[in-house]
């Protein structure tokens, strides 16, 4: 007999719920939240299994699926009473009916990279965030310290405060706490430059203009593996960077992009693309595309269809091994 079994994860306890192939329920039951115990019990209860649906028991050879929260979430809430057991059990049926969307698991070493760029994130904008309350601490006194990079901010702001012993009493601190935050997003930049040394494809998407390390890291961990996508411009979709649309009846209209998919891809892809458009000397053919969107639609939307493009180029990129395509102004026009 072929089961199905769905899985209802808390912290410290999952709910286990196992239908046939009819999707009448035949176990349910609760075991702590580790690997083994729910191991333990799927193969004991159901030895048949055709589906489940957890990542943490995928290395003890069961058929694991990691279905979408939203397409879960869809069927779930039809349910009036909502509680462990009963997800449990709604899982489990949609594993035997089968109506779900697999979500890939991405690799340890995936992980790892995206832990270091959130981790580097987070600082940049805690130190962004301390300058801006000096910034906004200083300016009520009539101070301004302007535009300042590298160490001319805490060389300013010390001789704006050198006079005033309250002020001092204030300030000083959050710029000691600034220099320390300064001092571990350059240690984090430094993994991240030895980390994109150290991978060939990674220094291949550097090749295209506008992209940096961080970005092409961010990329190559967040896509994981290229062959997920069978056509390079799905990549655009997944990173929320198409526009939504709504067809129904007599309406039919195209809204802003989707925002769906991984936020810190977004936002490098799209400062990327500024990047290119704004900063990049060296002519091609994507930059005098993105010129002459520029010129019809406003810099902030060339900036958008341009991240977009980025992502296609990248993964086409990935898939065939090469260099970015660069071509002199003539011809790019």
């Amino acid at each position: 007999m072929e089961y199905f079994v769905g899985l209802d994860v808390s912290l410290k306890q999952t709910s286990i719920c196992v239908v046939n192939e009819k999707g009448s329920v035949v176990r349910e039951g609760v075991v702590d939240s580790v690997p083994e115990a729910i191991a333990g019990f799927v193969k004991s209860k159901a030895p048949g299994a055709v589906r489940i649906g957890l990542e943490t028991v995928v290395r003890l050879d069961l058929p694991v699926i990691c279905i979408d929260a939203r397409h879960a979430k869809a069927v779930l809430k039809m349910q009036i009473n909502k509680n462990d057991r009963n997800d449990a059990a709604g899982i489990a049926r949609i594993m035997q009916i089968g109506w779900f969307k697999e979500v890939r698991v991405k690799d340890l070493d995936s992980h790892a990279v995206k832990a270091l760029l959130a981790s580097r994130a987070l600082l940049v904008k805690i130190k962004r965030d301390l300058e801006n309350q000096v910034r906004g601490l200083l300016k009520n006194l009539g101070l301004v310290i302007g535009r300042g990079t590298f160490d001319v901010f805490a060389r300013r702001a010390g001789e704006l405060i050198a006079d005033g012993p309250a002020l001092t009493s204030a300030v000083s601190p959050l710029l000691t706490a600034r220099t320390a935050i300064e001092q571990q997003v350059g240690e984090l930049d430094r993994q991240v430059l030895k980390l994109s040394r150290q991978d060939a494809q990674v220094r291949r998407f550097m090749s295209v203009p506008g992209v940096g390390p961080i970005t092409a890291l961010c990329f190559k961990a967040t896509i994981d593996d290229p062959a997920r996508f069978k056509r390079s411009r799905s990549v655009g979709a997944y990173i929320g960077l198409t526009t939504r649309r709504h067809a129904s009846g007599e309406l039919d209209w195209s809204g802003r992009i989707s925002k769906c998919g991984d936020a810190m891809l977004r936002m490098y892809l799209f400062e990327a693309a500024g990047v290119l458009l704004t900063r990049v000397p060296k002519w091609s053919a994507l930059k005098a595309w993105g010129t002459r969107l520029t010129k019809r639609n406003g810099l902030r939307k060339a900036k958008v269809a341009v991240a977009r493009k980025l992502a296609v180029i990248l993964h086409r990129m990935w898939i065939d091994g090469t260099e970015f395509n660069w071509s002199n102004k003539e011809v790019a026009a």
